[in-house]
C-alpha cells in the first residue's frame, strides 16, 4: 500500500500544482537602444604649406638673334627684309607683301616709341616724274596697310625717290624687280 500512497500523494501534489496558478515574476522590459545619431567627423584642417617659390630660370640671350628692339630685329622680325615689292607700274600690294607688312605693324606696335620713313622706289624705266609719282603711290599704300593694321600714323612719314636710289644696279628683269619697292625705314627710337 505504500506504493499506492507514495502514488496517490504524487497525484495529488500534481493536481495541485496544475491546478494553481503560476507566480507571475515581472520582469523589466529590456531598453531599446536607440538609433545612432550619424555626426559627420570634422574634415581635417589643411595643412597650410609654404608656397613653392617657382625658379626663374634665366637663358642667356642666343647669340645669333638681333638685340630685341633693334633695327637688325625690325628687319629679322619682318621676315629678313624691311621692303615689299610691287609688280611693273603698280602699286598694289601682294599678299606676300602683306604678311610682310602685318610682321612690321606688329613689331612697331610693340616698340611704339619708334618712328619709321616710308620710301617709294620705282626701276629705271620711265621718267623722272613718272616714277617720283609711282614711289609715292607705292609708300602711301605701305603706310595705309600699316595704319589699317594699327599703328599711329603720326608716326610714319611717306617720301618718293623714283627711280633715283636703286638697291640694284642691273638693267634686268630680276634687278628692275628689286628695285621696285616700298622701304620701312626704321628711324629714332629703335635700340642701338
Amino acid at each position: 500500500m505504500t506504493k499506492n500512497l507514495i502514488l496517490l500523494v504524487s497525484a495529488a501534489a500534481l493536481m495541485t500544482a496544475c491546478a494553481s496558478k503560476p507566480e507571475v515574476v515581472e520582469q523589466e522590459p529590456e531598453p531599446v537602444a536607440a538609433a545612432p545619431i550619424f555626426t559627420p567627423e570634422p574634415e581635417p584642417k589643411p595643412v597650410m604649406q609654404a608656397p613653392v617659390q617657382q625658379q626663374t630660370v634665366v637663358q642667356a640671350p642666343d647669340p645669333n638673334l638681333p638685340v630685341p628692339g633693334s633695327v637688325a630685329d625690325f628687319i629679322y622680325q619682318a621676315g629678313g627684309d624691311a621692303r615689299v615689292y610691287f609688280g611693273y607700274n603698280q602699286y598694289n600690294l601682294t599678299p606676300s607683301a602683306m604678311d610682310n607688312l602685318r610682321a612690321q605693324a606688329a613689331w612697331l606696335k610693340q616698340y611704339d616709341s619708334v618712328n619709321a620713313v616710308i620710301e617709294g622706289n620705282a626701276d629705271e624705266r620711265g621718267t623722272r616724274e613718272y616714277n617720283l609719282a609711282l614711289g609715292a603711290r607705292r609708300a602711301e599704300s605701305v603706310k595705309s596697310f600699316l595704319v589699317g593694321q594699327g599703328v599711329a600714323s603720326r608716326r610714319l612719314t611717306t617720301v618718293s625717290y623714283g627711280k633715283e636710289r636703286p638697291i640694284d644696279g642691273r638693267s634686268s628683269e630680276s634687278g628692275w624687280a628689286r628695285n621696285r619697292n616700298g622701304h620701312t625705314n626704321v628711324m629714332n627710337g629703335a635700340v642701338g
